[in-house]
């Protein structure tokens, strides 16, 4: 029976980012393919059937016999990353989840339904712009023709990184078989923010994920020589999207509750010596209510476009994703906190898969301690008693719900 943190130290070297820090594992890129061999191989280990669905959601079946797989628990979490991320938003809850077996598997639970553990690719959306893609696909949230046609950043579209995964993009879309398999599910995962150190608690129960949305602004000017043009005779872009930033930090901040972020910047064609003639920004925007992020995009784009016109320039706004405020299933929360006596409610400002299936079949949440309160940062952590309590936390709901 592994640790959490034994499996954890176990892919510590899979996808380390030399420049950045921490971790860059990307859908379906090197370190993220190894992280799913390596996940085949766990599960394997402890007896799960593996397979790939359609969406490349990777699934370990613990088979309860002749009552089949419909209506069946599903626990797990995702195993890429952000840019330069921490160890353990995403693979906390795919080590847990397996540690959790194991725990199960030494009290001699004997399940009266299916057990599955489950991988969803691309939760962060750093490789394709969308978060939660592979839930997204499960649940038809996205056009499956757009989520083919996405693009990284060296022009690989979503089908053909799916092609080289050994996934046919042809059968990408909403799969209301696999939804049927799914009876409750339960996502573990690292505290993204201070609120469990606030609460003196290692674990506590989900309640709500904010609203959220992300955005595109591409700022168009007149690309030309930065030697030979003088100051004034300039339309460049850079200097509009460097107001944009500022507006955006202002137009939040007069919003209590608000977050927005412009956390990527990309000028074309990008040269030292060279003015650019586009910038694009890309704008992550959260609020519990939906009405109120809606229109701190609309008062966002306004100053936009006043920042781009005085500067000669012009700019346009595309929406990549939006998902509402969620507030999990009552029930399945009121059983874990039943389970975990004295386990806080805590609602969250980090998206994440158990929000986007929550539409659809029952969700719940756990969170585990970060003691440094940071998150999509090398500085990410979870102590290793707290990554054995969110363990056995898990294990007990799950042998509950079974």
């Amino acid at each position: 029976m592994d640790s959490v943190s034994a499996l954890l130290d176990s892919i510590a070297d899979v996808g380390r980012d030399a420049f950045r820090g921490g971790y860059s594992r990307g859908v379906y890129t090197g370190a993220e393919l190894t992280l799913r061999e390596w996940f085949a191989e766990e599960a394997r280990r402890r007896g799960l059937a593996v397979e790939t669905d359609r969406n490349g959601i990777l699934w370990g079946w613990w088979d309860a016999g002749e009552g089949g797989r419909a209506g069946a628990l599903v626990t797990g979490s995702h195993l890429d990353s952000v840019p330069g991320g921490g160890a353990y938003d995403g693979p906390l809850g795919v080590t847990s989840a397996l540690a959790a077996v194991d725990l199960l598997r030494a009290r001699g639970v004997r399940p009266n339904r299916s057990l599955a553990v489950a991988v969803f690719p691309e939760e962060e959306g750093s490789r394709f712009g969308v978060s939660c893609l592979g839930s997204r696909l499960l649940t038809g949230a996205i056009d499956a023709d757009a989520a083919r046609n996405l693009t990284d950043a060296d022009g690989v579209t979503f089908a053909e990184a799916s092609r080289a995964a050994g996934i046919d993009p042809a059968h990408l879309g909403r799969d209301d078989g696999t939804l049927a398999n799914i009876g409750d599910f339960v996502e573990l995962h690292v505290e993204q923010g201070r609120g469990l150190i606030d609460l003196d608690s290692a674990v506590a129960v989900g309640s709500t994920v904010l609203g959220h949305g992300r955005w595109r602004l591409s700022v168009s000017g007149q690309g030309n020589h930065a030697g030979t043009t003088l100051m004034a005779d300039r339309a460049d872009p850079m200097i509009a999207a460097a107001q944009i930033v500022l507006a955006v930090r202002s137009v939040a901040r007069a919003e209590d509750g608000a977050r927005a972020t412009v956390g990527r910047l990309q000028p074309v064609p990008g040269g030292t010596n060279v003015i650019a003639s586009r910038v694009d920004l890309w704008l992550d925007i959260r609020h519990e209510d939906d009405a109120v992020t809606a229109a701190l995009v609309e008062r966002i784009h306004g100053k936009a476009q006043m920042a781009a016109a005085f500067e000669g320039c012009s700019v346009n706004l595309t929406a990549e994703s939006r998902s509402g405020t969620v507030s999990f299933d009552p029930a399945l929360q009121r059983t874990l906190q039943n389970s975990l006596k004295g386990a806080p409610l805590l609602p969250t400002g980090a998206g994440h898969d158990a929000a986007v299936l929550s539409g659809l079949v029952p969700a719940a949440m756990l969170y585990v301690r970060n003691p440094t309160g940071v998150s999509h940062s090398p500085e990410e952590f979870v102590e290793r008693d707290d990554a054995d309590a969110g363990a056995a936390a898990l294990a007990d709901v799950l042998e509950d719900l079974l």
